[in-house]
């Protein structure tokens, strides 16, 4: 177990738990992310838009790890993606682990949301 890295993790949730007034999920994080890549948080949003939502803040925290490359916005804003590479076989804990410390990246040097 790494100390260091559940230390991080759990200030974060602390932080945007104190901006949102509630403790929120790891795909709640995903989904806000999503809208701040997005940059329009007018929603409400369908619920196939916030699995979009979902997929661009995914794309958007493995871009750095070269997994993803950013294309473009499409007419209506939206981000798109194209796949480099493929993920490497993870059991479930080890892409929640990889996850979790690209949140920890984008958070470092992103705008808090």
């Amino acid at each position: 177990m790494d100390l260091e890295f559940d230390h991080q993790w759990r200030s974060l949730l602390k932080a945007v738990e104190q901006n949102y007034g509630e403790e929120l999920d790891l795909n709640a994080i995903l989904f806000l992310i999503g809208v701040q890549e997005l940059g329009d948080n007018s929603g409400p949003f369908k619920k196939r838009e916030k699995l979009e939502l979902m997929h661009i803040a995914v794309c958007t925290l493995l871009e750095p790890y070269g997994y993803y490359s950013s294309i473009g916005r499409d007419k209506d804003g939206w981000p798109h993606f194209e796949k480099n590479a493929d993920l490497p076989a993870l059991v479930a804990k080890e892409q929640e682990r990889l996850i979790k410390e690209a949140i920890l990246i984008y958070f470092e040097n992103a705008d808090p949301i």
